[in-house]
């Protein structure tokens, strides 16, 4: 899948993935993606609930090799 910006927080544990993935957002425009790839097992809840609260699309989700990754799409 295309993104337009990468976000590494493996090894990082809840809340600092958020923290990270909030922060870059605000970065970005509106209909641009995000890919985050976290190593965090709790982030299979907080990225769902994180795209609901905030208005951001979770465009995918997968998992290779205990690395998650979520594509985010900026409302």
């Amino acid at each position: 899948m295309e993104f337009d910006r990468d976000l590494d927080v493996k090894g990082y544990a809840c809340p600092l993935p958020i923290l990270r993935t909030k922060k870059l957002l605000a970065e970005m425009e509106s209909g641009q993606v995000l890919r985050i790839q976290v190593t965090d097992p709790g982030s299979l809840k907080d990225f769902p609930a994180f795209a609901k609260q905030t208005g951001n699309e979770l465009v995918k989700q997968q998992e290779a090799n205990r690395v998650f990754e979520f594509f985010l799409k900026r409302k």
